[in-house]
C-alpha cells in the first residue's frame, strides 16, 4: 500500500526551494532550469512583454498561481491583466510552459487539465528541443488547439501585438 502525504498552501508557503502543489501533492521542481530552458523562457517573456505592452497586461516569470488551498503552480511565463497583491489568484490571460523531457507529462496532461478547468484564455506549450509550439485557446468550456507548428505568429483579439515563435527559434538555432 502506498500512502501520500497531502499538503495545503499553509504548508507550501514555508517550504524552501521551488515547489508546485497539485491536488495537495508536492512536486519538486528542478533545482535550476537548464540553460536552454531559461534562454527560451526569458525570450518568450520578453517577446510577450514587447508585443502586448499597450494592453496594460503584465508579463511575469515563475510567479505563484494559487488556484486554491491545495493547488499552487509556477508557470514559466504568465500574462496577467488584473493586478494582484502577493500571488496570482485569478486565471491568467496567457500561460506559457517551456516543455522539456522531464516536465512534459506534467505540462501536457496535469497542468493542461488544471488550466483548462480554470479557464485560462490561452495555454502555450513551447518545445525548444523540437522547435515547435502548441497554442490552445479556451472556448468557455474547453481548450481548442489553434496551432501545432514551428511557424506561428501569436496574436490575441483584444490586443494589437503579435509574437512570432519562428523568430525565437531562429534566433537560437544553435541551442
Amino acid at each position: 500500500m502506498c500512502a501520500f502525504e497531502y499538503y495545503s498552501y499553509e504548508d507550501y508557503k514555508h517550504w524552501q526551494g521551488d515547489w508546485e502543489l497539485i491536488d495537495g501533492i508536492a512536486y519538486a521542481m528542478a533545482p535550476s532550469p537548464v540553460f536552454n530552458h531559461q534562454v527560451f523562457a526569458y525570450e518568450v517573456a520578453f517577446r510577450f512583454r514587447t508585443a502586448f505592452d499597450k494592453c496594460g497586461c503584465i508579463v511575469l516569470g515563475e510567479e505563484d498561481y494559487k488556484i486554491d488551498e491545495y493547488n499552487v503552480v509556477k508557470p514559466d511565463v504568465v500574462v496577467v491583466c488584473e493586478m494582484f497583491e502577493r500571488y496570482i489568484t485569478k486565471a491568467p490571460k496567457i500561460i506559457v510552459e517551456v516543455v522539456s523531457p522531464s516536465t512534459a507529462k506534467r505540462d501536457e496532461k496535469i497542468k493542461f487539465e488544471i488550466y483548462e478547468k480554470e479557464k485560462v484564455d490561452y495555454y502555450v506549450l513551447f518545445y525548444p528541443n523540437d522547435k515547435m509550439v502548441k497554442v490552445y485557446k479556451h472556448n468557455g468550456e474547453k481548450f481548442d488547439k489553434l496551432k501545432d507548428s514551428d511557424e506561428y505568429e501569436f496574436e490575441i483579439e483584444d490586443c494589437k501585438g503579435k509574437v512570432n515563435f519562428k523568430a525565437i527559434f531562429e534566433r537560437f538555432k544553435g541551442l
